[in-house]
């Protein structure tokens, strides 16, 4: 399979071309990089000098007249809507690692990203690409919309508890940490090393846009705070939510997530709190889950990395899945230890 890669200069890009390299159907034709463009891949990110000595990055536009059979979009929000409308016109396959095509009312883009979608009709089209939970509606998907980070380990963890009713939809609160490569490469303040190293920090409350995905996925109410930590990579989330039956406990939780989970290779269930390191380099997510009867609340846990199982190596297992392929085909599936 010919693809491209558009927005190959971003952490999420990069990893998307990383993975490539593993995977034996895919072949990469172009990859952009707007203000990158002319650069060799093993000069601009001297770690793929390895598997790219000699692709160049292109301009954006570029891939419009690119021979593909499927293109992965890693860019901002709010840019891909230019450009999945003729890809998919062009009979190219889309899988979308933006926000662009996750949401599935138009009025939610207003209202959380400031803005009116400008393919609004194509949002029935998309497929959310969150395996564990979308495998039935995956094959023959044309356009798929990659699922963020923080929704991804969310769902994971409270989904099941939430698809049996076990829990309450009102109420719900999910703290998340996250390694800085989850802002992107662009710089500011915030991610300065002097202010970054041995801090802890809360960011975007009450408003971050992630709320409204993890709200449309799970059917609950959220309130949703992420905090950035001086690491590179890594996801962990604790979430709350209280139980429907007193008679519910921590070995009932657990019996819930190892049925739901039991088929899927890429989410391990653990009787022990996930760590945010253990995830690190692969496409696994790891949960646990416990019941305080004391209180009546549920505490499910997850964590994953988030540029690869929460990006580059989920856009991958979602593309395999659409394809009738082995899900776990080309993807790393174990951490990186110590």
């Amino acid at each position: 399979m010919r693809i491209g890669v558009v927005g190959a200069t971003g952490y999420a890009g990069l990893e998307i071309l990383r993975l490539c390299a593993s995977h034996p159907d895919l072949e990469v034709a172009i990859a952009t990089g707007e203000t990158n463009a002319g650069k060799k891949v093993a000069e601009f990110a001297p770690a793929l000098a390895g598997l790219y000595p000699t692709l160049t990055f292109s301009r954006t536009s570029d891939v419009l007249e690119a021979v593909l059979d499927v293109v992965f979009l890693a860019l901002p929000h709010g840019h891909s809507q230019a450009l999945v409308p003729t890809m998919l016109e062009r009979g190219v396959q889309v899988v979308d690692l933006g926000a662009d095509f996750r949401l599935k009312s138009a009025s939610d883009y207003v209202d959380w990203y400031g803005e009116k979608h400008q393919a609004a009709q194509l949002l029935a089209l998309s497929v959310y690409g969150l395996v564990e939970r979308h495998r039935n509606e995956l094959p023959g998907a044309k356009l798929i919309a990659v699922p963020g980070c923080y929704p991804t380990a969310s769902s994971i963890a409270l989904g099941p508890f939430l698809d049996r009713a076990l829990v309450a939809n009102q109420g719900i609160v999910v703290n998340a940490l996250s390694g800085v490569s989850g802002a992107g490469r662009a710089t500011s303040d915030r991610l300065h090393f002097s202010r970054l190293a041995g801090n802890a920090e809360a960011y975007g409350l009450l408003t971050h846009r992630h709320t409204i995905e993890i709200q449309q996925e799970i059917g609950g109410e959220v309130l949703f705070t992420p905090h950035l930590v001086p690491t590179s990579r890594g996801m962990l989330v604790t979430a709350y939510a209280r139980v429907t039956s007193a008679m519910f406990g921590t070995s009932d939780a657990m019996k819930v997530l190892r049925e739901t989970y039991a088929d899927d290779p890429c989410v391990v269930v653990s009787d022990e709190p996930p760590t945010m390191k253990d995830p690190v380099g692969s496409n696994l997510c790891f949960v646990s889950a416990r019941v305080d009867q004391r209180t009546g609340w549920l505490v499910a846990m997850s964590s994953l990395d988030n540029l690869i199982k929460g990006a580059a190596g989920q856009a991958i297992q979602a593309w395999n899945v659409s394809t009738d392929r082995d899900e776990i085909l080309g993807l790393p599936m174990s951490g990186v230890t110590p």
